[in-house]
C-alpha cells in the first residue's frame, strides 16, 4: 500500500461532497423503515387485519431487503455504483408512491417490497461506494457518515409521522385532498427519493468500478480529483493495487466459506453477530413504539413526541459511539452495550408487567401504567437505545468489514447481511402476536438475547481495532486484540 500525497481543500470538499451524496441512501434507509411505525395502527383499521397479517405487512419490506442486499453488489458491478443508486431511488420514489396510494392490504405488500429492495440496494452499494472513494486518512470518519444517516433517516420519520398526524388530529384522520394521513406519511418519502436519485447524478463513478471497465482514465481522474493523489507514481499504484483485489474477489463463492467440510469459525462469528443484533429488538422500537405506547394508555399525540425523543437519543448514541469506536475498539463496548440493553430491556418487562386493565364506558378494555410505572418504561427503553445505537448499532456492521480474511471478505459480507435482514424480518414479524400474548413476555425474550449476546462477545467477537485488512487471516486473530 502506498503512502500517499493528498491536495488540500479541493480533493477534500470534493470527497466529502461524493460521500455526503452517497450516505443520503442512509437517510432513505432509516426513513423507508420507520416511516411504516406512525401508520401501523391506521393501517390496521383501515384494512381490518389480524395480529399476525399486521406483522407480516410491517415486515415485508424486510423480505425485499433481502432481496436488495444480494442483488444490489452484481448490479453495481455489472452497472456501476451510480447508475444502481440511480435504481434504488426509483425503488424508493415508486414504493412510497403505491404505499401511499394502496387499495388494499396485497398491494401494500407490494409497495413495501419494492422499497425494501430500494433499501437493501443501498444497504450494499453506498458503505461500497464511500469506502472506495474515501481517502485512507479518512475513511473511518467518512464510512460513519452512512451510519450517522440512517439515524437521521429514523428521527425525520419520527418528526414527519408526528407533523403529519397532529395537522389531521391523528393518522387516521384525513388531511390534504380528502387523503387520510397515514397514506401522506407514505407519500412524503417521495421528495427525498427524487432528491436523492437528482444528488446521484452530480457525483462521479467509482474508480473500482471504472478499473474493472477498463477504464483507466476515468478512474485516474476520479483518484486525482476525489481522492486526492497528486504524484502520477500514485495513480498508477493505485489502480494496479484495485486490479490485483479486483481479480481476487471475483474467485470468491460460498464454498470458499468452508474449511475441512465445515463453515468456518469466523463466519460463525459473523452470523451470530449479524443475527444478535437484531434478536434484541432494536426494530420493534422503530416499526411499533407508537402502536406499543398506545397500547398502554400513552395517547396518540404523545407517543408520536415519545418517538421523536427516542430516536433523538439513538442519533446522540451514535455520534457517541462514532467517537469512540477509534480509541476503545470495538470489543469491550459491544460487551457493555449488551449489558445496558439487557438491563433496559428487563425493566421494560418489570414495567409492562405492572400494567392493568379496567373497563371503558362502551365496555372496551383500557389498559394503563399506573403510578410512575410509564415514566420508568419510557426512561428503560431510552436507556436500551443509547446503549444500543452507542454500540451495536454501527459496531455490528464495522465488525462485519473488518473481520473477515481478503479471500472470503466480499461473500461473506453478502452472508451476514442477509442474515441481519431475516433475523430483521423474524423479529418484527412475530412480534405482534408475542405482544397480544404478553408485552412481558416479548421484552423478556428481547432482555434474555441482549445476555446471551453477551456472553457471545465476551467468548468468541475478536477485537479488530489497530489491525490492517490483510492481517486478518484465518485463526490468525486474538479476542483481546
Amino acid at each position: 500500500m502506498s503512502t500517499t500525497t493528498r491536495s488540500q481543500d479541493p480533493a477534500v470538499t470534493a470527497v466529502t461532497w461524493v460521500v455526503l451524496v452517497a450516505a443520503f441512501g442512509g437517510f432513505l434507509f432509516g426513513f423507508d423503515t420507520a416511516v411504516i411505525n406512525g401508520a401501523v395502527g391506521a393501517i390496521q383499521d383501515t384494512f381490518g387485519l389480524s395480529e399476525v397479517l399486521i406483522g407480516f405487512t410491517v415486515s415485508s419490506a424486510l423480505l425485499g431487503c433481502m432481496v436488495g442486499a444480494w442483488i444490489g453488489g452484481a448490479l453495481s458491478d455489472r452497472l456501476g455504483r451510480v447508475r444502481a443508486m440511480l435504481i434504488a431511488a426509483a425503488a424508493f420514489f415508486v414504493s412510497a408512491l403505491g404505499s401511499g396510494l394502496a387499495v388494499d392490504t396485497v398491494d401494500l405488500i407490494i409497495w413495501r417490497v419494492l422499497g425494501g429492495i430500494g433499501v437493501g440496494m443501498a444497504s450494499v452499494i453506498a458503505p461500497a461506494y464511500i469506502a472506495e472513494v474515501a481517502p485512507t486518512n479518512l475513511r473511518g470518519r467518512l464510512g460513519s457518515l452512512w451510519q450517522l444517516a440512517i439515524v437521521i433517516g429514523i428521527f425525520a420519520a419520527a418528526v414527519s409521522n408526528a407533523f403529519i398526524s397532529n395537522l389531521a388530529g391523528g393518522a387516521s384522520g384525513e388531511l390534504w385532498f380528502g387523503v387520510e394521513a397515514w397514506r401522506w406519511m407514505f407519500i412524503i418519502e417521495s421528495v427525498p427519493a427524487l432528491i436523492y436519485g437528482l444528488l446521484a447524478t452530480s457525483i462521479p463513478e467509482s474508480p473500482r468500478y471504472l478499473v474493472s471497465r477498463g477504464d483507466d482514465t476515468r478512474a485516474a481522474k476520479v483518484l486525482r480529483e476525489v481522492v486526492g493523489l497528486t504524484r502520477e507514481a500514485e495513480v498508477r499504484e493505485k489502480i494496479s493495487e484495485i486490479s490485483r483485489t479486483i481479480n481476487m474477489e471475483s474467485r470468491q463463492r460460498l464454498r470458499d466459506l468452508l474449511a475441512s467440510g465445515k463453515v468456518m469459525p469466523i463466519v460463525w462469528v459473523g452470523l451470530g453477530l449479524a443475527v444478535f443484533q437484531q434478536f434484541v429488538g432494536i426494530n420493534v422500537i422503530f416499526y411499533y413504539s407508537n402502536t406499543l405506547w398506545q397500547s398502554v394508555g400513552i395517547p396518540e399525540d404523545q407517543s408520536f413526541l415519545i418517538q421523536v425523543i427516542t430516536t433523538t437519543v439513538n442519533i446522540i448514541a451514535t455520534v457517541v459511539g462514532i467517537m469512540i469506536v477509534d480509541k476503545v475498539g470495538r470489543r469491550i463496548p459491544l460487551a457493555i452495550g449488551s449489558a445496558g440493553m439487557a438491563a433496559g430491556l428487563a425493566m421494560m418487562a418489570v414495567a409492562f408487567s405492572q400494567a392493568v386493565v379496567a373497563e371503558g364506558a362502551g365496555g372496551e378494555e383500557i389498559v394503563s401504567l399506573p403510578g410512575a410505572w410509564g415514566v420508568v418504561a419510557l426512561i428503560s427503553a431510552n436507556v436500551f437505545v443509547l446503549f444500543f445505537g452507542a454500540t451495536w448499532g454501527p459496531f455490528m456492521w464495522l465488525l462485519l468489514g473488518e473481520m473477515f480474511p481478503n479471500r472470503i471478505r466480499a461473500i461473506a459480507l453478502g452472508l451476514t447481511a442477509s442474515a441481519n435482514w431475516a433475523a430483521n424480518f423474524v423479529i418484527s414479524t412475530i412480534f405482534p402476536s408475542m405482544a397480544e400474548l404478553s408485552l412481558v413476555f416479548a421484552y423478556g425474550f428481547y432482555a434474555v438475547s441482549a445476555l446471551l449476546s453477551l456472553v457471545f462477545v465476551l467468548k468468541w467477537v475478536p477485537e479488530t481495532k489497530g489491525r490492517e485488512l490483510e492481517d486478518m487471516a484465518e485463526g490468525a486473530y486474538s479476542k483481546q486484540g
